[in-house]
């Protein structure tokens, strides 16, 4: 999904289009890069499409619901998908269960710091679902952790305002 793309659906939809791309690029789905849509949505909240702390508490909700999405569904499913998933890809096995164990070790500061991982951050709750880790603290850490890179994003676009393509790219 292009910068210009994203800055036309921000104009024509507002919040709801905020919400809806932070929440697919949560579900792991490809062409929602939030490298291009964070800022953007900083960039579109300074020019007055929403106040900073609304954009701030859309992109945290979505970002929540989509790791809760991916979390259930590796909870109630991970036993039946992982031998799927390691005979289709048996060299992905070790790095599952290392990623899983990693989670059982350090639990939500585990989550905390992979929700502040490029590429990780979005496939985490997966591990996490397997292991059935705790909700309740699953949740917490998710949230301070998409919390904090949305921050960083969200407000350099706010702040920096376009210069931040520069330095992104």
């Amino acid at each position: 999904m292009s910068g210009e793309l994203i800055q036309y659906y921000l104009a024509e939809y507002g919040a709801i289009a905020v919400f809806t791309m932070v929440f697919l690029e949560y579900l792991n789905l490809p062409g929602f890069p939030a490298g291009i849509i964070m800022p953007l949505a900083g960039i579109w909240a300074r020019g007055g499409g929403l106040s900073l702390p609304f954009t701030l508490l859309i992109c945290l909700l979505a970002g929540l619901l989509g790791s809760w999405i991916m979390y259930w569904i590796s909870r109630f499913a991970g036993d039946w998908l992982l031998p799927k998933i390691y005979r289709r890809w048996p060299n992905q096995q070790k790095l599952i269960e290392e990623k899983c164990q990693l989670l059982r070790e350090k639990g939500a500061a585990g989550v905390f710091i992979c929700k502040l991982l490029p590429m990780v951050r979005t496939l985490i709750c997966i591990p996490a679902g397997i292991i059935r880790m705790n909700f309740l603290r699953y949740t917490i850490a998710s949230a301070a952790g998409v919390f904090l890179w949305n921050l960083v994003l969200i407000g350099a676009g706010y702040f920096i305002g376009d210069k931040v393509f520069n330095w992104l790219a």
